[in-house]
């Protein structure tokens, strides 16, 4: 008996399934992470490194005599880790963690939080005599004459300066035994402190880096309190429960120089992999996962060229905590009952108060992406500024005719701020102090003594201005099923990169006769597939012929 054949349209339908299927399992295959067989040497040689989980320490310092002797003071804690360490003070002074200075821009004037660069959180350290700043310098309290080596290397959380007060203030009563008993237990403290030291934790890091701009979060949104002891769907690289790498994994360091700065000059000036140079600075991605990190034949690996990794591995920032995106000082100065107040908002954090005005917290925060090559072009107090549209404090330098340059995502804090409507500059106000703002709510007097400091001319007159300033979002990378989707960006409308132009991205931009042809050419395709198919159709069943 003859077999019986299967009708046309079911070939079709089934041809149609086998041809997807394939087609699924090739794009899924070709997404894929990398294995361990294909990843980069780099990532292997990091995973190795940290495998064992045991502190990266030579010596143990209970067992130093310099250690174990009592201390009056803070420089006295540094004189006995000098004993040891002769040259880390001397090196240490000359980093910009110390000096809070960075290098002349090209008019020569001198870039750094501590000298003449401004941001539209605090504004300024006012060349630190803004003592409310000095919180986060390594110094010991508002002095910064000696070192604070604990700050970076301290593993047992103290308050130093209470230490020190309250013992010095036991040790005066002599013929108190119980003040005697006092002065022991917190000499013990500080002993036991002292002697608990390692290489810098998150937490030593993050006791400034999580906290600037006056609290957690606030300024940076990929950094903050979630990354104390964060699980690896936070971050995957500093995980506990996943890579566990402290921060100084890949902020390497040389004579206290850590690497990653990249507000004033380059965080690198090349592109480098761990496979290419040993010794490079593991700063970023390509040190350890190359410039083809996928799989081999991942369409993903041809956007390297142009898309920088955080791009689609950091699909938002401030996923745990929430973090500032505005800042609005013209708000400031407001009083209830003639008292300074201050109100939360729906995240339990403070967005309005009468010493620095209005505020605004956001959680789960998309970047906003900008081309990048690595340097950020900043404004300074002496620069002249059109205060007729909105001010660019600080922006990413790098087009896309630039080779260096990635679509890099950003957190753009918003800011309304001082500046001298004579002279056209912002100005920085003293905040903290008998002369700050913060005490007296006089913009006059505040201003005046923030342009003293900074040694720069103030006319008396001020208003304020709309301005902007970036921050790379280069923390907080999601695992592989949270990056941000190929729709995401190539498609019509809402692409997270609709605000960058000049060039061609398929399904986000229209190509004009171009995309009118191809689209010609797609239905021709599709009608002539269809006319054939019912031809064949037509054709099989007329000349089919009749069974016996």
């Amino acid at each position: 008996m003859k077999p019986t054949s299967v009708p046309y349209p079911v070939k079709i339908s089934f041809f149609v399934l086998i041809a997807v299927g394939f087609g699924l399992f090739h794009i899924s295959a070709l997404l894929a992470d990398s294995g361990p067989a294909d990843q980069a040497p780099g990532r292997m040689m990091a995973q190795q490194a940290t495998k064992s989980g045991e502190p990266w320490i030579t010596t143990d310092h209970t067992r130093h005599a310099a250690l174990k002797k009592p201390f009056r003071s803070g420089p006295e804690v540094t004189k006995a880790c000098l004993s040891c360490h002769t040259e880390a003070e001397t090196q240490f002074h000359q980093t910009i963690h110390w000096t809070w200075k960075a290098h002349l821009n090209e008019k020569g004037d001198q870039m750094g939080k501590g000298w003449y660069s401004l941001n539209n959180f605090c504004i300024s350290a006012n060349k630190m005599a803004d003592k409310g700043c000095l919180s986060c310098h390594p110094g010991w309290g508002q002095k910064v004459e000696s070192t604070n080596c604990l700050v970076c290397h301290g593993q047992k959380p103290i308050k130093w300066d209470e230490a020190f007060e309250d013992l010095n203030a036991f040790l005066q009563n002599t013929n108190d035994a119980e003040s005697k008993e006092m002065a022991a237990e917190i000499q013990a403290e500080i002993q036991a402190a002292v002697q608990q030291v390692a290489r810098p934790k998150r937490q030593n890091c993050g006791s400034c880096h999580f906290y600037g701009g006056g609290g957690d979060g606030v300024k940076h949104g990929d950094l903050d309190t979630s990354l104390v002891k964060p699980n690896k769907a936070l971050d995957v690289h500093m995980g506990a429960d996943g890579q566990n790498f402290e921060c100084v994994r890949c902020h390497t360091t040389i004579q206290h120089k850590i690497s990653g700065r990249i507000y004033t000059a380059p965080a690198y000036t090349h592109r480098k992999s761990l496979i290419e140079d040993d010794l490079t600075s593991k700063i970023t991605c390509e040190s350890c996962h190359s410039a083809t990190p996928h799989k081999a034949g991942s369409k993903a690996n041809d956007h390297t060229d142009k898309v920088a990794c955080q791009s689609c591995h950091i699909p938002e920032f401030a996923r745990v905590n929430p973090t500032k995106m505005s800042w609005d000082w013209s708000k400031a100065g407001k009083t209830k009952d003639g008292k300074p107040y201050k109100t939360k908002d729906a995240l339990g954090k403070e967005d309005y108060l009468s010493i620095k005005g209005q505020m605004k917290w956001v959680k789960n925060v998309k970047p906003e992406y900008f081309w990048f090559n690595g340097s950020i072009q900043s404004l300074t107090a002496k620069d002249a500024i059109d205060p007729s549209g909105t001010v660019a404090l600080s922006h990413p330098m790098g087009d896309r005719n630039d080779k260096g340059a990635r679509i890099f995502p950003f957190k753009l804090h918003r800011g309304v701020q001082p500046y001298d409507k004579i002279h056209k500059t912002l100005l920085a106000p003293m905040l903290s102090g008998p002369d700050g703002y913060w005490q007296t709510l006089d913009w006059q007097r505040a201003l005046s003594k923030g342009s003293q400091a900074l040694g720069l001319p103030y006319s008396g007159e001020f208003d304020f201005v709309n301005t902007t300033y970036v921050f790379p979002t280069t923390h907080m990378v999601a695992p592989k099923e949270y990056v941000v989707g190929c729709t995401e960006c190539h498609v019509p409308a809402g692409s997270r990169l609709a605000n960058l132009a000049g060039f061609y991205m398929p399904a986000r931009d229209n190509a004009g006769i171009i995309d009118t042809f191809g689209w010609l050419l797609t239905i021709g395709s599709l009608v002539g597939v269809a006319l054939h198919g019912l031809g064949r159709i037509v054709t099989n069943g007329n000349g089919k012929k009749k069974e016996l």
